[in-house]
């Protein structure tokens, strides 16, 4: 069988890094993007920042920034969107790695966000095309959602109890924890992480002085998280801990105890990929239910009547990607007048709430000639978007083209 390659990428604003599935190799660069004068040709990362201080091109940055604010760069007399730019930097971010790899196809490609903004999310899936990827081949997930891919593809006494991570980058400082959930049959697994007001630029560590402020901070942060909590392991990442000599204090903190503790600049990029992996699998040998930013925390079903049996028919798991959470079902009404739906939280499966919605405006006619269909997504992870329609009954009571849409909050 062909080897094909599962690319994890960790796009931010500052920095971006790639990586693929299986290889402990990894691609740097930063999130600019330059247009050279002389060729028209485009260039990321360092070459751009060289190019623009030999004077050969003019370079953007904070690309994710401008695109979500629908804003423009003017280079050369030419004005360019965000969206464009952004598509040009990812275009040529995984030429990176098909130039390394020109025989081997690209199975997947996960891109890591430290927010799942639902603008930004459209933008990146109708880079596709540009990427030469299919859009199924295409996927998003937050930050913490690929924290728990990777510590979940460590050995198990990794992640036995709790996990923590210390995240500090050229942008932020943020707090990352996850605990496990073992039922009868399946694990799940609750993650959550934030941006710290602790966070400092890391030029601070380029004095003595600065490092130990730095030290001093993040001894107050571990102090906040850590204590009276017992974890099996704490992970560092992001390129302020490249190197940890600078933060003695800070070391020596999360190593006590009988924990483990990692270094990973690329574990973002990484656990990506191990995401990745997963689409490719028709089911996973060990069962887990995600909850995280970015997945849905409750699922949805309905009760209807099949082969004279009643069945739940699930819409939506808990567990599942919001973004990509979608369901069409048909039914037919058996007297009734409105549609129930079932949501049952995943923190507590006893907490269930009915929703009805009123076929209001729907034709009448006779009993159980009526089809009706239904299109469930999502705009958030709380939110769920109902599309109802009319489809009538065949040419006997045809379709009316009445709908209904509403929005039900989780």
């Amino acid at each position: 069988m062909m080897e094909k390659l599962i690319i994890g990428m960790d796009l931010c604003d500052n920095y971006t890094q790639l990586a693929i599935l299986g290889r402990e190799e990894t691609w740097s660069l930063p999130t600019v993007i330059c247009r050279k004068k002389s060729t028209d040709e485009w260039c990321v990362g360092e070459e751009a920042y060289k190019s623009t201080l030999m004077g050969e091109g003019v370079i953007v940055d904070k690309l994710l920034s401008l695109a979500m604010k629908d804003g423009t760069s003017t280079i050369m007399g030419t004005k360019y969107e965000g969206a464009f730019l952004l598509e040009q930097f990812l275009q040529r971010a995984v030429d990176l790695v098909r130039a390394e790899y020109p025989e081997t196809p690209i199975e997947c490609l996960v891109i890591s966000l430290k927010k799942l903004d639902r603008k930004l999310m459209d933008i990146l899936t109708g880079c596709s095309t540009a990427l030469k990827l299919p859009r199924e081949r295409l996927h998003l997930a937050s930050q913490t959602e690929c924290f728990v891919f990777y510590v979940l593809n460590q050995r198990r006494d990794v992640w036995g109890g709790q996990v923590g991570m210390f995240s500090l980058s050229e942008e932020d400082l943020r707090y990352y924890e996850l605990k496990i959930i073992r039922g009868s049959k399946k694990l799940t697994v609750w993650a959550e992480g934030e941006e710290l007001e602790e966070g400092f630029n890391l030029s601070v560590l380029d004095t003595p002085s600065g490092a130990r402020m730095a030290d001093q901070i993040l001894c107050a942060c571990g102090e906040r998280f850590l204590s009276k909590k017992v974890f099996s392991s704490i992970f560092l990442t992001g390129k302020g801990f490249v190197k940890t000599d600078w933060a003695p204090d800070f070391i020596k903190q999360i190593c006590g105890g009988r924990r483990h503790v990692f270094t990973e600049s690329s574990l973002f990029a990484f656990g990506a990929a191990y995401k990745g992996e997963e689409y490719g699998r028709e089911s996973s040998p060990c069962p887990v239910t995600c909850i995280c930013e970015g997945k849905l925390r409750s699922s949805v079903t309905m009760e209807v009547m099949k082969r004279d049996v009643k069945t739940q028919i699930t819409l939506a798991a808990a567990g599942e990607s919001w973004y990509e959470a979608k369901s069409v079902l048909e039914v037919i009404p058996d007297g009734q007048e409105d549609l129930q739906f079932i949501i049952t939280s995943e923190q507590d499966p006893r907490q269930k709430r009915l929703i009805k919605i009123p076929l209001e405006g729907f034709p009448k006619r006779p009993n159980k000639t009526t089809r009706i269909r239904i299109a469930v997504g999502f705009s958030g992870e709380n939110t769920m978007v109902l599309k109802i329609v009319d489809r009538g009954f065949g040419e006997l009571f045809p379709m009316s083209g009445i709908e209904i849409r509403q929005e039900v909050r989780l």
